[in-house]
């Protein structure tokens, strides 16, 4: 198969489920039809008589225009639910306005209801934002080849196995491995990391990445809608569509509300006029004030806007919350235990150290070394050939005989002489020169590889999975929010203890089986309150679903991935720290909002029955304070 062949092309037909980009008339429907509602209330104004005809038409088509997609929500809303709402409220207040002569301040109410309606549709639009540029990023159509001939298809006509040729510039369209080519490949989509990355034979490529080097031939190794790139675009999707204990509580609230508010105008028709002694029309006029001041607009628009707005931010940066709950329950946590291999470290191990006896060259001894461990697929054996081949020294000696003993180590013949790599008690008992070095590295939590013949150790390597960069500082910061940070690890206490110094955690537990970390997650819970769970991998799942919000690296399993409710798609540990800020920026402006909105109705309501606020003046104070409180949740979209 070759990487570039010269083919009749066949254009497979094909019905790409891409997002449309949705026309201007659809996206700012709402804010042009409220401002078509102004203009006609402006131009009804300059009528001399406000209940003449020609006024009253105006008024009727600005009440049609401007409030005709609040009222649709509001009735749809209310017989689906079979409950009153706050757009129902809004229409009986306008239609009685109307009623008793009040033309302008029920056009009025329309106008600044609709306005406060496009902006919260703007906000959610904003909101929407992340995804639609991700969707944007991943083609919708791919090159597959079919004995030599390259066929256009959908992405959805994919199946595992399949090969596709991705071209220099292009993006890849779905997850797989190179079978042909090499390149660089951008992955900045995926892990924010501005760097190409090389891509050779066997390696993965994903979709959304740009190919920006070769030519690339790449078997399918995912459905389209298993990617990891679509697991991104779902998770984001239903985290917006999932709601807080808080918006919960409003969307119950409100339907008990509206009832209340109806009931209250109903006894404010009435009862003013005999009690206090006022007009019929004054009793009837203030009882609309109180149907529209009393109305929990603001209220309701405190939470959900605040919520979608941080969701969005976090998306942008790398943090993935599965719902407003998770991202609510962050800004409360008290404790964050961590797993260590994979999450606080690399996953991967190094070699930290190596010493021979004098009696052999290092070079050669190295080669000898590094040409055994290739025999091996355990990680130990791969970190001591790349360590040798970074250091320029040939792998390549051939031996009499070779044999792995699994779970021990490999051994080797080379001209007569017998050579073992893997653990003590495999290579031997008997001498061992180097035992400094080795209760030293085993002090700092040093993993031991021994090397040795007949009858003693020549050599020793040290090997550890080394820390990350970033996990000191992100510790830090945790600690200085004033969040416990507490290891779970299955490794011995000696490593355990070492990488606790080195990444300066609080506290930590070994030797641990998954469903230990389990246990110690619930006695943590019982000690702090709220409690965390990061991990990577299949043996976190169960603490990550366990704890109070489970938090997945990006780069780990895909049933840690599923399990958690948020994870971090760069890797990037000190984001932790930026998710629980954000949280807490979150829980603060909605408490702003709710209280900023309960002050303003009570204000409004107490005006109104102390006859000092007019109709007007109503409906700019409450739906004012409506448009101020999504403005106010706005600015979670800004770092």
């Amino acid at each position: 198969m070759e990487a570039s062949p010269k083919v009749t092309t066949i254009h497979a037909t094909y019905e790409a489920d891409h997002v449309e980009s949705t026309s201007f008339l659809s996206k700012h429907g709402e804010l042009i039809a409220a401002l078509v509602s102004g203009v006609l209330i402006l131009i009804a104004s300059f009528v001399k008589n406000d209940n003449s005809i020609m006024s009253i038409i105006l008024y009727v088509l600005a009440f049609c225009i401007g409030g005709y997609a609040k009222a649709k929500e509001g009735i749809e809303d209310t017989i689906a639910e079979k409950e009153l709402n706050v757009e129902m409220l809004m229409i009986i207040a306008a239609v009685g306005s109307a009623a008793i002569g009040y033309w302008t301040e029920g056009a009025v109410l329309i106008f600044i209801f609709a306005l406060s309606g496009a902006l919260e549709t703007y906000t959610l639009n904003k909101t929407n934002k992340e995804i639609s540029s991700l969707l944007s990023l991943q083609p919708q159509t791919a090159i597959r080849l079919v004995d030599e001939v390259e066929e256009v298809v959908g992405i959805k006509s994919l199946n595992i196995g399949d090969y596709i040729l991705i071209k220099a510039g292009e993006r890849i369209p779905a997850d797989g491995q190179i079978v042909k080519g090499e390149t660089l490949v951008d992955e900045a989509a995926l892990t924010g990391e501005s760097v190409p990355v090389v891509k050779n034979l066997n390696d993965e490529v994903f979709a959304g990445t740009i190919n920006i080097k070769g030519t690339l031939v790449v078997e399918i190794t995912k459905h389209s809608d298993e990617t990891l790139f679509q697991k991104i675009i779902n998770l984001v999707q239903t985290a917006q569509s999932e709601q807080t204990p808080s918006q919960q509580f409003i969307e119950k609230f409100e339907g008990v509300y509206v009832k209340g508010v109806l009931v209250s105008v109903l006894f404010m028709m009435f009862l003013p006029h005999f009690a206090l002694d006022w007009s019929w029309t004054t009793t009837f006029y203030r009882a609309m004030i109180l149907l529209v001041v009393a109305s929990p607009c603001a209220l309701v628009a405190s939470i959900t806007p605040a919520v979608l707005s941080a969701i969005s931010n976090g998306a942008k940066s790398g943090i993935l919350v599965k719902g407003g709950i998770h991202l609510e329950r962050l800004g409360v946590l008290k404790a964050i235990a961590f797993d260590k291999t994979g999450t606080l470290t690399i996953g991967k191990p190094e070699v930290t150290g190596f010493e021979k006896i004098e009696d052999f060259d290092r070079t050669e001894l190295l080669s000898i070394v590094a040409s055994i461990e290739r025999y091996s697929t355990h990680p130990l054996a791969s970190a001591i050939v790349e360590y040798a081949t970074k250091q320029g020294i040939t792998v390549s000696s051939s031996f009499e005989q070779i044999d792995d003993h699994p779970g021990f180590g490999v051994s080797a013949i080379l001209n007569g002489s017998e050579y073992r790599v893997g653990k003590k008690e495999f290579v031997t008992m008997k001498q061992n020169p180097l035992i400094h070095f080795e209760q030293k590295w085993e002090q700092e939590g040093n993993t031991i590889v021994y090397v040795g013949t007949q009858d003693k150790v020549v050599a020793i390597f040290s090997l550890k999975d080394l820390v990350r960069n970033e996990t000191k500082q992100a510790l830090s910061t945790l600690n200085k929010l004033g969040v416990q940070t507490v290891m779970i690890t299955g490794d011995s206490e000696q490593t355990a203890k070492a990488i606790a110094a080195e990444s300066e955690i609080n506290e930590y537990f070994a030797s641990c089986l998954p469903d230990e970390k389990v246990s110690i997650v619930k006695k943590l819970k019982d000690n702090y309150g709220q409690v965390a769970m990061v991990g990577d991998g299949i043996n976190d799942a169960p603490a990550l679903a366990t704890a109070n919000v489970g938090i997945a690296m990006g780069g780990g399993t895909g049933v840690a991935l599923e399990t958690a409710d948020v994870v971090l798609m760069k890797n990037d540990l000190t984001k932790i720290a930026k998710a629980i800020t954000l949280s807490k920026r979150m829980n603060k402006i909605v408490k702003q909002n709710i209280i900023f909105s309960l002050s303003v109705i009570a204000f409004l309501i107490c005006s109104n029955f102390l006859q000092i606020i007019d109709l007007p003046y109503g409906v700019i104070g409450h739906e004012g304070s409506t448009i101020l409180v999504i403005l106010n949740s706005l600015r979670l979209l800004r770092d």
